[in-house]
């Protein structure tokens, strides 16, 4: 069965039954979109269960031609790197859908740009032709644009446009370089295509591999976003509806990390190693600028909007300490980012719904009156500081433990980032749910209902399997992960061979110091 493919177009053949029912129907167009989110969920789960943990070969591929005559394929396939990725879209999606219930305005409209999302962001993930990726990544840009845009806040025109010049800037150089690797392919093998794996073979001088990454790293950057390319999050997050900032931190944010394991590192080992000093000291600077901002806001969503950029700099610290340890926990804190902030960004779209409000002074004392919102606030909080048990802590231990051991330093300043996350989501917490209750609306607000029950529930169900049991999704992308190191640090080898050594060498010397890839590891929780 063609799996992947089943799970990237269902969404649109919901598309096409959504629009040919009445606009005035939004009930029903609610739950159609609902159900086939539901449906491809439940179609993706054999991708874990049936997932070969020995072969490091990319699995379940599908292979067909579509522009022959320049070498572009239908190529898709997933390792342990993408597979979770994949299953957290396939999760979101349903529970960001069934987020929007209170979306009155172009219902149709909305949902049909949802599922388009849906298709784009898992696209994305299976891609194995740099072609096919480069669409899938411009095809989840319009829909996000267009939730932002359309249902978003007051200044939803803004945030849209600075967020898809910013992306579509991005995604400028990174075209450019996609044509650069297929011509560089020609040239090496005589033959015209796309194939990414095709591209990993390549041998390529340090200055080509060093421009190379520059033009990938720039889009992914802005992606993920790290420091200083961080801007337009903030205002996406605020503006966006709120499925739409689940959905942007959930998944669309990991498209920036998930770039650079999946083409930054095999393609360009030499360039990699060399742009790790800069990499993590941008890494660095954003955890700990993103956790002094967070601490300073008065609007619940801006502060989770910029606790992501002091997050994701933790995830981007741990794929370039270029171990095991440092990218397993890089790759899980992605999915752990995706759980927590989402589940953050739904429990705000939840207050806001009642009090119309973000502010934090606006709140308090919220305790007495939502008990059950306050419990599942409280597990969501701790699990975005990482206490031990839940699946935050995870992530940044393994990602800890990787950069203490490629880099005292780096991980010794990196550290203060979670000690200012206790204190900026202690504190906000603090504030919204206990003290007096010093406004008359707070006195009469509601406890969660059924519908954010379903919501919640399944969210902090992952929190707690991730934080008790990780080795089942650890030890899933092991081989990948190892076969990863071992790739990088076979091109380095090969590359001594063919290239100028000296001339190599000396201009690494200046950029980095000497990084040795750590022989086959397997990490057991």
């Amino acid at each position: 069965m063609p799996i992947l493919s089943l799970i990237t177009f269902l969404p649109i053949i919901g598309v096409f039954f959504i629009l040919s029912m009445d606009s005035r129907k939004g009930e029903l167009i609610r739950v159609t979109a609902l159900l086939v989110s539901i449906v491809v969920f439940f179609i993706s789960l054999p991708l874990y269960f049936y997932f070969d943990t020995h072969a490091h070969e990319m699995q379940f591929t599908e292979k067909l031609q579509w522009i022959p005559s320049f070498g572009i394929h239908y190529y898709v396939g997933i390792d342990g790197v993408s597979l979770f990725l994949i299953l957290l879209t396939t999760f979101i999606t349903p529970i960001s859908i069934l987020a929007s219930w209170h979306i009155t305005k172009n219902v149709k409209e909305y949902m049909i740009a949802m599922l388009v999302l849906e298709t784009g962001m898992i696209g994305v993930f299976i891609s194995l032709d740099v072609f096919l990726f480069y669409v899938f990544w411009e095809l989840m840009l319009i829909p996000m644009y267009l939730l932002i845009g359309i249902w978003g806040g007051p200044r939803r025109i803004y945030a849209a446009v600075k967020f898809f010049i910013y992306t579509m800037a991005g995604s400028v150089f990174m075209l450019l370089a996609i044509i650069a690797l297929y011509f560089l392919n020609h040239r090496a093998t005589g033959e015209y295509t796309f194939n990414l794996l095709e591209f990993y073979r390549l041998e390529l001088s340090f200055a080509v591999q060093f421009w190379l990454f520059l033009a990938f790293a720039f889009a992914f950057a802005i992606k993920v976003p790290m420091f200083p390319f961080h801007t337009w999050l903030p205002d996406a997050h605020v503006e966006a509806p709120t499925a739409g900032s689940v959905i942007l931190a959930g998944v669309l944010l990991k498209m920036g990390t998930y770039g650079f394991v999946r083409f930054c590192l095999p393609l360009f080992p030499e360039a990699s190693h060399a742009f790790i000093p800069v990499i993590s000291w941008m890494a660095i600077v954003g955890i700990i600028y993103g956790a002094l901002v967070s601490m300073v806001q008065d609007d619940l969503k801006k502060l989770v909007a910029y606790s992501s950029v002091s997050h994701l700099g933790f995830v981007m610290l741990g794929i370039f300490a270029f171990n095991v340890q440092g990218i397993e926990g890089g790759i899980i804190q992605m999915i752990n980012h995706g759980l927590s902030t989402g589940a953050l960004f739904l429990i705000v779209g939840m207050l806001y719904d009642r009090r119309h409000t973000r502010m934090i002074a606006d709140f308090g004392g919220l305790t007495r009156q939502m008990p059950v919102f306050a419990t599942f606030f409280m597990i969501v909080t701790l699990s975005s500081i990482g206490l031990p048990g839940l699946n935050g802590f995870v992530g940044e231990f393994l990602i800890l433990v990787g950069t203490f051991k490629a880099r005292i330093l780096y991980a010794s300043i990196a550290t203060s980032g979670i000690i200012l996350a206790a204190v900026y989501m202690l504190w906000m917490f603090q504030r919204v749910m206990f003290h007096e209750i010093t406004h008359e609306e707070n006195k009469t607000l509601p406890d969660i209902n059924k519908r954010e029950f379903a919501i919640l529930i399944p969210v902090v169900i992952m929190i707690f399997w991730i934080g008790i049991y990780p080795n089942s999704f650890l030890k899933k992308m092991d081989t990948s992960v190892n076969h990863l190191l071992k790739q990088m640090g076979g091109t380095a080898s090969r590359l001594s061979s063919v290239h100028n050594r000296d001339k190599r060498d000396q201009l690494q010397k200046n950029v980095t110091p000497k990084i040795d890839i750590v022989p086959e590891t397997k990490i057991e929780w």
